[in-house]
């Protein structure tokens, strides 16, 4: 049979509670690294904040070449489980300790030894553990089924479910931490339990989530040169508006989870309730809106629904500046940043199951590995950057890193952190207003898939 083998397949409900598992399991590491990592790093291991940012700023180089060097490998995998299902199982340990050793830090006054610890396990844990699970992670839901609907739905279910993963890091990590003692040792025991939980549902995601689709002709085609896949990969215009997106909405979620914890011990007085607090009901806002995107998208694309929930965003952050001294303000401007950011985080996958389709619609060649891994580039460069950004940003504005709690931030410092968490999420999603307002895919993907159902017919892409 030269079609997919599982286009009318419906996936079952415990496969796409597996499959959200699997970016739960994700999230509980790498939510810890966009979110309070940067925290520790200045007021628990006394780290200064310029050098937390180089080391996340340096290792975007690294990452992104990992993710261009782990496509390519995915794309060369034939085992028994598949092309992007083993390696899900295979670097779940690996992840869980290094995501351990992120927190080991040495307790010295040697920047030179602490820079190069921080480099290594975040490298570790980063560029290579985390790209070696999500990308083929991110890839595995095209070889499940070429169903868009069903696409829609696994999306769906990873995103509504993803959060968790943020709120176990960055909800309950900094009460844990305060009950186990609030110091270093504290970080890492609370790591290890939250590692402990990441392996048992990236266990479960390996074993329900099978990869059933098998294009004859695709196979062959055979194994094509790295450079090939590169050259069609760049030309591919959507898979640039999808890269651009999916770093805006990686970048939007690391600059909030960054800068609130900051903004709640400086502004509010509060470093530990009132951020778990606020991430929280955000994430939770998330979690539900993400539910019920399906009824939105009755009546809009999957682009029309990401450009109003971009506006709706920005028009919450120009609320926020209306009174950004006011914790109860904060939390009603927050839920409405919530809901705006639902449509992105909903659809941003399926959109890239789209253009895997269109790839091969243009091109002749399918590139679900190279997309998403060409994609992931895009987020993690976002976040980097937005994290050495923060940390530069409030270095040159005066912020004094110490483990004391009796260190007095300058104004210049305190100011730097407001004007970050009001006016940078503005930025993000004008720009995500302006790549969805030039986006025409989804009016394309309905004829784009009965084309390649009648030319996969007669054995070819």
């Amino acid at each position: 049979m030269n079609q997919s083998t599982t286009k009318e397949t419906k996936i079952g409900f415990l496969t796409r509670v597996a499959y959200g598992s699997g970016d739960v399991a994700c999230n509980i590491v790498y939510g810890m690294i966009s979110t309070l990592l940067v925290l520790f790093y200045t007021d628990y291991a006394g780290v200064p904040a310029y050098l937390a940012g180089l080391v996340m700023l340096i290792s975007r180089i690294f990452d992104g070449v990992s993710d261009v060097v782990m496509g390519y490998i995915v794309s060369r995998t034939h085992s028994l489980f598949g092309q992007s299902r083993p390696w899900i199982i295979r670097m779940a340990l690996p992840y869980a300790i290094g995501a351990v050793l992120l927190f080991t830090i040495p307790q010295t006054n040697s920047t030179v030894i602490q820079f190069l610890y921080i480099f290594i396990t975040y490298n570790f844990v980063t560029t290579i553990c985390y790209t070696a699970i999500n990308l083929p992670y991110g890839s595995l839901s095209v070889m499940m089924t070429r169903d868009g609907h069903e696409r829609e739905i696994l999306s769906i279910f990873r995103m509504a479910m993803s959060p968790f993963g943020r709120i176990i890091a960055a909800t309950f990590t900094l009460p844990l931490v305060r009950f186990l003692g609030n110091d270093q040792a504290a970080w890492i025991k609370a790591m290890a339990l939250w590692s402990v939980l990441a392996v048992i549902m990236l266990a479960f995601c390996f074993a329900r989530c099978k990869e059933t689709v098998h294009i004859e002709a695709r196979e062959k085609q055979g194994d094509l040169p790295l450079l090939k896949h590169l050259s069609v990969l760049v030309k591919n215009r959507y898979f640039w508006a999808v890269l651009i997106l999916w770093a805006l909405q990686g970048t939007l979620q690391t600059v909030t989870g960054t800068i609130l914890p900051y903004y709640c011990k400086y502004i509010y007085h509060d470093e530990s309730w009132m951020y778990s607090t606020l991430y929280l009901v955000e994430t939770l806002t998330i979690v539900v809106a993400v539910i019920l995107c399906p009824l939105l998208r009755r009546r809009v694309s999957k682009s029309q629904a990401i450009f109003i929930g971009s506006l709706l965003c920005v028009g919450s952050q120009l609320l926020f500046m209306l009174n950004p001294y006011s914790f109860q303000w904060c939390m009603v401007t927050i839920i409405l940043r919530g809901i705006g950011q639902a449509p992105l985080s909903a659809f941003i996958f399926s959109m890239i199951g789209d253009v895997v389709e269109y790839g091969q619609w243009k091109t002749h060649i399918r590139q679900e590995s190279f997309i998403f891994s060409g994609g992931s580039v895009g987020a993690k460069v976002g976040m980097g950057a937005a994290q050495a950004a923060i940390t530069g940003i409030m270095t040159a504005c005066g912020y004094i890193s110490s483990t004391s709690a009796d260190v007095v931030q300058p104004q210049m410092a305190i100011d730097s952190i407001r004007y970050i968490y009001i006016f940078a999420p503005i930025i993000l999603m004008v720009v995500a207003m302006i790549v969805c307002a030039l986006y025409r895919l989804d009016k394309m993907y309905p004829q784009i898939m009965k084309d390649l159902e009648e030319r996969e017919a007669q054995g070819t892409l």
